[in-house]
Parts: structure tokens; C-alpha cells; sequence
């Protein structure tokens, strides 16, 4: 169960590195769940932000994206889809 502090809310990590988003978050922050999030370093702290919907990236709201840089974005994301799912296979 996570508990909240005056800074955030602490979260367990598991021992293959996962953290689970809590319910409250993902409600504030639109975050979909199964789902992805963009994981980033800024100034030297770990930040997870949500990841637009494929309807949102192809929008005028995009923003953060480029034309043409979509599809490529989503191919590196089916791409890591991928490799996700092999090593999870090989590891059981």
C-alpha cells in the first residue's frame, strides 16, 4: 500500500524494477492502464510522464512531436514492445 508523504507517495519497487502508478495519479494525469508513460531524467530526477494517445500524437495538441516523428516514435515503441516481450518470455 503506498503512503503518501508531504513530498509525493512512496512506492515499492520490485525486485525486476517495477513501481506501480498509483490509482490517483493515473486519474489526475490521464494515464491509461495497461498503458505507457515516458520515463526522463531532469536535473538529476527521475520524471514520468504520460504518454500521449496514438489519436493525441497524430492531433494538432500534439506538441512535443514533430511532424513526421510520430510514426517514428511509434515504431521505436513497438519495437520495445518487442524486445519486452522476448525477455520476458526467455526469463520464465
Amino acid at each position: 500500500m503506498p503512503s503518501n508523504t508531504d513530498d509525493g507517495t512512496v512506492v515499492r519497487v520490485s525486485r525486476k524494477g517495477q513501481a506501480t502508478i498509483p490509482k490517483e495519479y493515473r486519474e489526475r494525469f490521464g494515464i491509461e492502464a495497461p498503458g505507457k508513460v515516458l520515463i526522463h531524467e531532469d536535473d538529476g530526477k527521475i520524471v514520468v510522464e504520460p504518454l500521449p494517445s496514438v489519436e493525441e500524437m497524430q492531433g494538432v495538441h500534439a506538441g512535443r512531436y514533430e511532424r513526421g516523428d510520430v510514426l517514428e516514435h511509434l515504431e521505436e515503441m513497438k519495437e520495445a514492445d518487442k524486445r519486452l516481450e522476448r525477455d520476458e518470455a526467455r526469463d520464465q
